[in-house]
């Protein structure tokens, strides 16, 4: 195996690693931890929050409207959607708000007591999704991480390029770290052949976490506008109207409607918005995004309005949702499993570059690589460069950041 390669790119390629490594690894550590904890979020949660979900099954329930009701005096907040139960012992869980405001108050369907209501942002894996997202600072906090993204984007380039043999090489070296030529060399090639091998999937899954940061998530938004690959304008059901008569349809015949189209996974139906609304059934399930279904009803005929399937969803909203579900390992136990071996298998390589870089560490001196004199970049590696910037618009602006500083610091040299 063998690739010819130029010498004087290689180095400065090594320099610029370096560097982005210093900034991006104390960071690249905390979203490896994050991820992992997160990851055990159902282990962590079922047994908290069973004796709010699961109740003792009695001869006979009370009807779902009448749930309803009560979901209605109790909630922090009206609900606007109500899951239904897959399982006789399930509390029937009603929904208020969406996405991160999301609060769920479940009721015992046979007895009508309030078992329990479960606010996200007052639980634990809510403040470790936060600190993987936004490291508890908010906005600001959400760029900071859009950013170490990006970079670590060019991180996997570079160092790909870097440590790619330009020799012939042995096939353990892929495989095999070198135990007895000391600690520095030992941490680096765990370092590398880690990376290595996990640098396809470590850039699947950040392009799963893309997606919920600000200035790529709007810019990536706003191209499926554009392109009208987003959701239909149907899917939400906004354009529809329900035909006003004198009674609405109760929430129980909507419920045996809803099993009537034998739909997979979980199965939420949003209520009607107003007397002109209407009721709005989908179901959820990762394992199978193909399966996934919005209906619209009328909420007082109960006939069915439009319907939309997964192949009606866009491009490039169907490829944000795969990749997002990858990202959180939910299409199942294998993916489960790979996410939790990326996590682990950055962490480890993290700290076996920090380790690596602090053996090699002169005292006194940052050990950045240098760079050959009068060292042109060339013109592939700035087109590159400009689309990385263009797709990531925050390493675009901390990488002229860099330029300037470069610019001012050596004048002398150029860059193209």
């Amino acid at each position: 195996m063998k690739m010819k390669k130029n010498e004087k790119l290689n180095k400065w390629l090594w320099k610029w690693h370096v560097i982005a490594g210093l900034v991006s690894l104390p960071f690249v550590i905390i979203l490896s931890v994050t991820g992992l904890i997160y990851l055990l979020k159902e282990d962590y949660e079922t047994p908290r929050q069973k004796h709010i979900k699961e109740v003792v099954v009695e001869q006979k329930a009370i009807t779902f409207e009448e749930q309803k009701t009560i979901a209605n005096k109790h909630a922090v907040k009206k609900p606007n959607a109500v899951v239904i139960p897959k399982q006789t012992n399930q509390a029937t869980e009603f929904v208020s708000g969406k996405f991160g405001g999301k609060t769920s108050l479940y009721i015992n369907p046979y007895n009508g007591k309030v078992t329990g209501e479960i606010l996200p942002k007052n639980t634990f894996m809510f403040k470790v999704r936060k600190l993987h997202g936004e490291l508890l600072l908010g906005k600001w906090g959400t760029k900071v991480i859009e950013l170490i993204a990006s970079w670590m984007v060019v991180l996997i380039i570079t160092g790909l390029y870097v440590w790619w043999p330009s020799r012939s090489w042995n096939l353990k070296g892929f495989f095999i770290p070198r135990i007895h030529q000391g600690k520095r060399v030992l941490f680096r090639d765990l370092h590398a052949i880690i990376s290595f091998w996990i640098s396809g999937l470590l850039l699947l899954t950040l392009a799963g976490g893309f997606p919920w940061t600000d200035v790529f998530g709007d810019n990536f938004k706003w191209v499926q506008k554009q392109t009208n690959t987003g959701f239909p304008s149907t899917w939400h059901g906004h354009t529809f109207k329900s035909n006003v008569k004198d009674k609405p349809l109760s929430l129980d015949a909507m419920i045996t409607k809803a099993h009537s189209l034998n739909l997979e996974g979980d199965v939420t139906i949003e209520f009607p918005k107003g007397k002109h609304g209407v009721y709005s059934i989908s179901n959820q399930v990762f394992s199978n995004l193909q399966a996934q279904k919005k209906y619209h009803f009328d909420q007082y005929s109960g006939e069915l309005l439009h319907k939309d399937n997964w192949s009606d969803v866009g491009f490039l909203m169907r490829s944000r949702m795969w990749v997002m579900a990858f990202h959180q390992g939910q299409f199942g136990s294998w993916n489960w499993w790979l996410m939790i071996f990326v996590a682990l298998a950055l962490f480890v390589s993290s700290v076996s570059a920090i380790f690596s870089y602090f053996l090699r560490k002169r005292k006194g001196s940052w050990s950045i690589p240098k760079t050959p004199k009068h060292f042109n970049v060339g013109y592939g590696i700035i087109s590159i460069l400009v689309l990385l910037a263009i797709v990531f618009p925050l390493f675009g602006i901390s990488l002229l950041i860099i330029l300037v500083i470069e610019k001012f610091k050596k004048p002398k040299t150029s860059i193209v």
